[in-house]
């Protein structure tokens, strides 16, 4: 499990990345920087808003292997508003990360988009 506290260039926020891993995925820095590079691409137009994104990954078939059994859960915590989450599932952990990442934009940009609107 890796902890880590990712500063986005060019804003003057903080976004926090934490990383979980549980007992069939192998935590390391090179892990947690995947995921940091692909929720900074995905989310850094969001970094005023969100404060931290808590991404938790998954091997559901562990050594059986199998289609679409890497899952990677990610929660965004955006100020004053309840946690958003996530999930997807892939072939590798990369497509599940990046998958997870996509969902999650379009997740926030729709609620920002009702606070918005009302």
């Amino acid at each position: 499990m890796a902890r880590r506290l990712l500063a986005l260039e060019g804003t003057d926020t903080n976004m926090q990345v934490l990383t979980n891993t549980d007992r069939t995925v192998a935590g390391s820095e090179a892990l947690s920087a995947q995921v940091e590079a692909s929720v900074t691409v995905e989310l850094g137009r969001f970094s005023e808003q969100v404060t931290r994104v808590e991404v938790h990954l998954s091997d559901e078939n562990s050594q059986k292997g199998g289609a679409d059994d890497k899952r990677c859960l990610m929660e965004a915590r955006l100020e004053g508003r309840p946690p958003t989450a996530v999930s997807h599932r892939a072939s590798t952990m990369q497509l599940a990360i990046d998958g997870a990442a996509v969902k999650l934009a379009r997740a926030i940009e729709s609620t920002l988009g009702r606070l918005r609107s009302s």
